[in-house]
């Protein structure tokens, strides 16, 4: 990954103020998760699928919205990366999934994971961001810090 970090910066830098326009003045939280999962698939080859698994209460994770394959419909707290991630509230960096026993193969292709907690602005946990890549090794502190800044727009809708 470290040789990929100025492309990937690059990439995030002009994604940033696209995202900006497309979600000004959007209020609606499934609109903002859509259009964040297909803007960040569409601008990041290395990225095979992109969405959000929402808290639904009662330790579980639903699906959606996302792009990319299908996606596992439910998942609980106690149970795979995203679980872990919702459980811990801390982005999960995770090189080699295969390396992983918590993983959760909903692709087979997947080889590398990192998720991200979201939070609204009472600072409740609404969904975990999961971001699945073909590559090893794929994500970075670099993707964290940015993919962070970008779902901070959860903090401002109502």
């Amino acid at each position: 990954m470290p040789d990929q970090q100025p492309q990937r910066r690059q990439a995030y830098e002009a994604l940033l103020p696209r995202l900006r326009a497309l979600l000004e003045g959007e209020t609606d939280v499934i609109a903002v998760m859509s259009t964040l999962s297909c803007e960040l698939i569409q601008a990041m080859d290395s990225f095979h699928w992109v969405g959000f698994y929402r808290n639904v209460g009662n330790d579980m994770l639903k699906v959606g919205p996302y792009q990319g394959g299908h996606g596992c419909l439910s998942i609980t707290f106690d149970r795979g990366i995203c679980g872990r991630c919702a459980t811990t509230r801390e982005v999960q960096l995770v090189a080699d999934v295969n390396a992983e026993p918590d993983h959760i193969a909903c692709a087979h292709t997947t080889r590398s994971e990192i998720v991200l907690p979201v939070f609204n602005r009472s600072g409740e946990l609404i969904a975990v961001f999961d971001i699945d890549s073909d590559m090893p090794d794929n994500f970075s502190e670099l993707d964290a810090r940015y993919l962070s800044s970008i779902l901070d727009v959860f903090k401002t809708l109502p």
